[in-house]
């Protein structure tokens, strides 16, 4: 298990690098990147709203599969391979890999080599051993194909970036900071 704020320092260098490699690759498809890529499209609200709408079904179908047993296998060892987390370091971590990974996927990789294709890494990127990891795996193609749906419809990275913001700062804290198991706390 990591040592508190490890994982979060880790996270924020690869996070980091990911972000830079999206905005690099951006530029040079597009030769430059406008600021009109990250804002909301006209009218502005629609973006949030979607956004969030999104993010709240998404959890909301995480909330239905935790039903399975495989789910819960899934949980525990998300739970024991982030460690302990504070909630505002999962709120940061959920920040980072969003804003990052949307950059990279639905900015660059998108528009580069299609929706399906960043759809399918963005899956792929999370996978792992172990039967409960194909769950994790469905679940980042189920929300890959609605992010980059909000991508493909709004134009901008601002309702991906917010709905991704979300679902991974609403699970991260419901996993490392509300339902800890008895004995295991960490600062909030």
């Amino acid at each position: 298990m990591p040592r508190p704020g490890e994982l979060f320092r880790l996270a924020a260098w690869v996070y980091l690098l990911l972000a830079i490699a999206g905005v690099a690759w951006i530029g040079l498809q597009r030769h430059g990147v406008e600021a009109a890529l990250f804002l909301p499209a006209s009218p502005w609200w629609v973006d949030p709203l979607a956004g969030a709408g999104a993010a709240l079904a998404l959890v909301l179908g995480w909330q239905a599969a935790r039903a399975l047993p495989l789910a819960h296998r899934l949980e525990e060892r998300l739970r024991a391979r982030l460690g302990t987390l504070s909630a505002t370091e999962a709120w940061g971590l959920a920040l980072l890999s969003g804003v990052a990974e949307e950059v990279f996927f639905r900015g660059a990789v998108q528009p580069a080599w299609g929706y399906p294709v960043a759809t399918l890494l963005f899956a792929a990127l999370h996978s792992g051993r172990g039967r409960e990891m194909l769950l994790w795996t469905a679940s980042a193609l189920v929300a890959g194909a609605v992010l980059g749906g909000l991508m493909l419809w709004r134009h901008t990275l601002c309702a991906p970036i917010l709905c991704h913001v979300l679902v991974n700062g609403l699970q991260l804290h419901r996993l490392l900071v509300e339902d800890r198991p008895a004995g295991r706390s960490g600062t909030a």
